[in-house]
């Protein structure tokens, strides 16, 4: 995709599925990446595994939920690569306990803040300066199909994701004369590891039957939908939601 050979990215949450087929996908395509995971390990391996492929990467230890550790990898790709041009947010959690909104628990709210929510618009404070510094860029922000759903199972989760699409739209509306995009991208089920280790045969014939296409969704389908928002071949796409899940939710 255009323009992002020498571009410097950070992919937080990189250490594995989603974020780390982004991280890959995204250096081959000539990026340099931080990749951040709160485990740090899964990301140093992630990025070794890049630079034994050619690409340049870094990985590191990332608590997206302290503002001092977000300022810290923003700081880090700053100092190793000279600036910052996107940032993909791809924190998710604090599905445990996560019920009904008349049984789900505060604590089990609050946890679900932090991550889904929280996390988010702390890497929006870290990394916006310097991308403006550089004259524009993109944050790239993960939600989730359940978002917008209406599951009737679980409250937290679906609330603390859908926040993310309102702090994209106001970045992009706020900072968007000032070279800046924000979008976000809402998967389907995709076949991570840690949806595999779920897995059962009647699990994935049912999430064939929910969706009008001939499978489910991998890893570097959602990574080749960050690549081309953070490429010259999105700079046209602002504060919009994009659900990619093979036709799982039609929407305008």
């Amino acid at each position: 995709m255009r323009g992002l050979s020498g571009k410097v990215g950070i992919v937080a949450g990189g250490g594995r599925g989603i974020g780390a087929a982004t991280a890959r996908r995204l250096a081959n395509e000539g990026a340099h990446v931080v990749i951040g995971d709160l485990m740090g390990d899964w990301a140093k391996e992630v990025a070794d595994g890049i630079r034994s492929d050619g690409g340049n990467a870094v990985g590191m230890d990332l608590d997206g939920t302290s503002a001092e550790s977000q300022s810290a990898i923003v700081a880090f790709a700053h100092e190793q690569f000279g600036g910052l041009d996107f940032y993909h947010s791809n924190l998710a959690g604090g599905t445990e306990g996560d019920v009904d909104a008349l049984n789900c628990p505060v604590e089990v709210l609050e946890k679900s803040f932090a991550i889904n929510t929280k996390s988010h618009f702390l890497a929006t404070q870290a990394a916006l300066p310097r991308i403006i510094e550089r004259g524009g860029g993109a944050m790239i922000y993960t939600s989730s199909g359940a978002a917008t759903g209406g599951a009737p199972w679980q409250v937290a989760y679906p609330m603390t994701k859908n926040a993310i699409h309102a702090l994209a739209r106001h970045v992009a509306s706020k900072f968007g004369k000032q070279g800046i995009r924000a979008n976000v991208i809402c998967p389907g089920l995709v076949l991570t590891e840690a949806v595999k280790q779920h897995l059962t045969d009647e699990y994935v014939e049912r999430g064939l039957k929910a969706i009008p296409h001939m499978r489910l969704g991998q890893p570097e389908d959602i990574a080749a939908a960050v690549t081309f928002l953070a490429s010259d071949d999105g700079a046209w796409v602002n504060g919009q939601v994009w659900h990619v899940n093979g036709g799982a939710q039609m929407r305008d």
